[in-house]
């Protein structure tokens, strides 16, 4: 009798440089699309205006192979100067933003104050009823927050995916 190996897949963080022209996205979207592969953030965003170029950052999960084989078929798209996978090639940082609303009345308004408190949340608005409460972080850190709000009256999140850069001197 053998036994069946499962693996695991696991969270990579994919950043590339591309040409910032109608249809690059699309291209890049369409090649996770067409394999099956699942996107579980995306950010993108000029970060060369003269070179006309945009750095977009995916997160996507799976086996080191499955990941490989994303990665090579990305570096032949036409508008893709650079695909590294974060993850595995050097320390990096990972950041992601989240403003989360807050419906609620009495102790539940005072509740959520101290969790954000001890989160680093910011409060961007506030009326009689509501707080919006803004958070920076690792999306660990972001999706703890937003459990602990389920409670006390969470009534919207809006997060805007990993930006991630390396460490030190290593650049992409």
């Amino acid at each position: 009798m053998s036994a069946v190996i499962t693996v695991t897949p696991q969270r990579h963080t994919l950043a590339l440089l591309v040409d910032n022209e109608p249809g690059a996205l699309a291209r890049v979207i369409g090649l996770f699309s067409a394999r099956g592969y699942n996107i579980e953030s995306l950010t993108v965003a000029e970060v060369n205006n003269a070179a006309h170029l945009s750095r977009i950052t995916v997160v996507t999960s799976g086996s080191q192979q499955v990941i490989d084989q994303i990665k090579a078929l990305l570096s032949r798209l036409v508008p893709v100067h650079t695909c590294v996978d974060l993850t595995t090639t050097a320390a990096h940082v990972e950041r992601e933003l989240a403003l989360i609303k807050v419906v609620g009345r009495g102790e539940s308004r005072v509740e959520a104050m101290r969790i954000a408190d001890i989160f680093r949340a910011r409060v961007v608005d506030s009326t009689v009823t509501s707080f919006v409460f803004e958070l920076t972080g690792s999306p660990d850190k972001i999706t703890a927050f937003v459990e602990l709000m389920q409670p006390l009256g969470l009534a919207e999140i809006s997060r805007t995916g990993v930006v991630a850069c390396y460490r030190g001197e290593q650049t992409l």
